[in-house]
């Protein structure tokens, strides 16, 4: 895809959206429940879409939220649910919409205080923390954003009691029994007026602030951070953390600036992303322009997204660190420096992140788990303490407290921000110089996903491959050394399929969202070689295609 002539720059007054019409189509449109694009559907991140094209509106909003009483109930979940959003337009009036639900089916709501925005880890950390010794009683959460999408859409996430994202066996039922009270137009909604909901005895304002930032020193060496007087530099990018930064800074003491305090439903302070669309994704140095020009007036600088689950560090050294790259360091690092941590906890990784990963864990003779995409598959390692870290390539990961206890079980881009300035603050070496020592001592990998245009059966086909189906027996001029459709780590499914050899690999899997499908590929022989896998990985899934019937 061309670059945009617009990449890195301001966004333009004609790119904004209309807020007053989002919000207007929010309650005014109504979906067609038989029309599969206006239904709900919950992918790896919760149900997204937007009011403008009859995807998200207070209709799918009503029915999700009555399904979800209705699921906890069905569970016997009956403690307090914490609901947070963030600051996108179709966030707020999505969320008054869920608590007058919530109040009319009895639950039992902790509501940030002041209506403020709530990041998606701070309410995994909340519910942990309401459930840690409890068997009953349990606690759940919703969060109300579509992450780092652009303003245009909204997004609806629910957090069972083990606070993490929820899994599929949860979200079908949510979702079927959503889209079943859609098409009765939702006769089965109970409601009542916001204000009652407001004034009801089970809604209970909530500081989700200060038990958060408090605990902070429990999962991070803050005191160092503080006493090193490291010059930090933070972008929000209007996001829900844009409040959390200064109580952070003046409780450990953090020589801190916030770069851009605004919040503005259209992001109309935001750099154009690669592909001309204002998108708040703080892995991408398109949308992280203005604090890449930054980068020399800190000695550590970072952004998060809008539910701040995911994290962008930006160093000195080399500006804008490519996600796998600091995934690779904050691994190096933490299980090195984290006593506290079972012997045998293993280092998790998403098949398509970097295999410099997979080397830095055999040097560190920890134990690799690699899971499919998706941060709900290190949920139960990360509870249980078995899985010290759980990243993903897309910048989002957790890791446990120094005692080795859970943390969060949501990606926590605070968290991961704080490290860069922990290893920074430790070493006296940022991020970006660790990366290239490892590079010196493990391998220089060259990382690249593409896509390629496919159809429904196409992506059918990909999604239930079996490795037998995959013919060729070398990749770029090496053996194959593995063809997995199921993960090592916990045997799930892949939804798709990986090769890998000695020196690079590729996964090819289907896009939820658009006729294409994913080709991450790797290589730590140089930019040649990974084309010739690029090249030979189209040619595989085409072969495996052609052998299953389907070639249109």
């Amino acid at each position: 895809m061309a670059l945009h002539k617009l990449a890195g720059k301001p966004a333009t007054v004609d790119m904004l959206v209309n807020i007053p019409r989002l919000i207007s189509g929010y309650y005014t449109r109504r979906p067609d429940p038989s029309a599969p694009p206006q239904q709900v559907s919950f992918g790896t991140s919760g149900h997204r879409g937007s009011s403008l094209d009859n995807s998200f509106n207070e209709d799918h909003i009503l029915a999700t939220t009555q399904a979800i009483c209705e699921y906890r109930r069905s569970k016997g979940i009956d403690g307090p649910l914490f609901l947070g959003m963030d600051t996108h337009g179709l966030s707020e009036p999505s969320h008054i919409t869920t608590l007058e639900v919530l109040a009319a089916n009895g639950v039992k709501v902790m509501l940030h205080k002041e209506m403020e925005y709530t990041p998606t880890p701070v309410i995994s950390h909340a519910i942990l923390t309401f459930n840690r010794g409890k068997t009953t009683g349990l606690a759940d959460g919703i969060v109300i954003t579509p992450s780092h999408n652009p303003p245009c859409d909204g997004g609806f996430k629910y957090n069972p009691p083990h606070g993490g994202p929820a899994d599929t066996e949860v979200t079908r039922w949510v979702q079927d029994r959503a889209n079943g009270i859609l098409k009765g137009n939702n006769a089965a909604v109970k409601r009542i007026p916001y204000e009652k909901a407001l004034s009801a005895d089970t809604v209970q304002e909530y500081d989700f602030i200060s038990p958060y930032v408090d605990d902070l020193k429990n999962v991070l060496d803050m005191d160092a951070i503080g006493a090193s007087g490291l010059r930090i530099g933070v972008d929000p990018m209007g996001g829900a953390a844009v409040n959390f930064w200064g109580p952070i800074a003046d409780k450990y003491r953090l020589n801190l600036e916030v770069v851009n305090k605004r919040v503005d439903a259209a992001f109309g302070f935001m750099s154009v992303d690669k592909d001309g669309k204002i998108r708040m994704d703080c892995s991408s140095p398109y949308a992280m322009a203005q604090l890449i020009d930054m980068k020399d007036r800190y000695d550590i600088a970072f952004g998060n997204d809008p539910d701040v689950d995911r994290h962008g560090i930006v160093t000195r050294s080399v500006g804008l660190m490519n996600p796998n790259h600091y995934l690779a360091v904050a691994i190096h690092y933490l299980f090195q420096n984290r006593p506290g941590w079972k012997p045998d906890a293993a280092v998790g990784k998403t098949l398509v992140s970097s295999s410099m990963i997979d080397r830095i864990a055999v040097h560190l003779n920890r134990p690799l788990s690699e899971v499919p995409v998706g941060f709900k598959w290190f949920v139960e390692g990360l509870l249980e303490g078995a899985c010290g870290f759980g990243g993903e390539e897309s910048a989002g990961a957790s890791f446990l407290r120094t005692d080795g206890t859970v943390w969060t079980t949501d990606k926590d881009g605070i968290i991961m921000n704080l490290l860069a300035a922990e290893i920074t603050a430790k070493t006296e070496r940022d991020p970006g110089e660790h990366y290239r020592a490892l590079s010196e001592k493990f391998g220089n990998p060259v990382y690249e996903r593409l896509d390629a245009p496919a159809t429904r059966p196409q992506k059918e086909v990909l999604k239930k491959l079996s490795p037998d189906q995959v013919e060729a027996d070398t990749l770029a001029g090496e053996p194959i050394l593995k063809k997995l459709t199921r993960a090592p780590g916990n045997d799930a499914p892949l939804g798709g399929l990986k090769v890998v050899t000695e020196n690079g690999w590729f996964a090819a899997r289907p896009s939820g969202t658009e006729e294409i499908y994913k080709i991450y590929t790797e290589s730590f022989k140089g930019k040649d070689h990974l084309k010739q896998i690029q090249e030979e990985a189209r040619e595989m899934v085409a072969g495996a295609m052609r052998l299953a019937g389907v070639t249109e």
